[in-house]
């Protein structure tokens, strides 16, 4: 929406949208007597830090300010269990762009809980959320398989609730954004997908 006279506007108005999500995710998830989580964009690559190897504060970082990729690693967080925050890059593997059809298939159902609260999270925002096969060298797009468990999954969140963090980011991204119910099943549709 654009702002009438950008004078008048409030900061959280007119900050970059990256900036806006790590504002969102810092006031939710940082203090120190809490999760002790930030996240942190201008990085050539994602990655996560755990406070053992990060000066005693765990840490999301997402390529360089794209919104998309701050929403992709949170909700890599918000799916990591407790253990898997201990560890560096939540101790996953990862296949580089080049994967072959079996390690493609092998991608995408790792993904479909991620790319779920992704697409949950842009909702939010109001930001177009796109299905990443991740796999350009290959030329593999998202099948539609994995595009179909996707919005399954979504519509299990919807009816469910995600875990009690991404819920917490959800909502907040929401009243940022001043957009509607996050969880509503019905604003999912595969045909957005394609």
């Amino acid at each position: 929406m654009p702002v009438p006279n950008p004078e008048m506007a409030s900061v959280s108005t007119i900050l970059p949208m990256a900036d806006r999500i790590i504002g969102v995710f810092n006031r939710c998830f940082a203090d120190p007597n809490g999760l002790n989580t930030r996240l942190c964009g201008g990085f050539p690559e994602p990655y996560y830090r755990p406070a053992a190897m990060n000066k005693g504060v765990h840490q999301v970082e997402f390529t360089l300010d794209y919104a998309a990729s701050a929403l992709h690693e949170v909700a890599h967080w918000c799916v990591a269990g407790e253990a898997r925050r201990l560890l560096p890059d939540y101790g996953y593997w990862y296949e580089a762009d080049g994967r072959s059809p079996e390690q493609q298939a092998e991608f995408e159902l790792v993904e479909v809980k991620p790319q779920a609260l992704e697409w949950v999270f842009a909702r939010a925002c109001g930001f177009r959320f796109r299905v990443s096969a991740d796999n350009l060298q290959s030329g593999l797009g998202p099948s539609d398989t994995f595009k179909k468990a996707i919005w399954e999954q979504v519509q299990e969140y919807c009816a469910q609730g995600p875990n009690a963090r991404a819920r917490t980011f959800a909502q907040a991204l929401a009243e940022e954004f001043e957009y509607p119910d996050p969880l509503d099943k019905d604003a999912y549709q595969l045909v957005e997908l394609s």
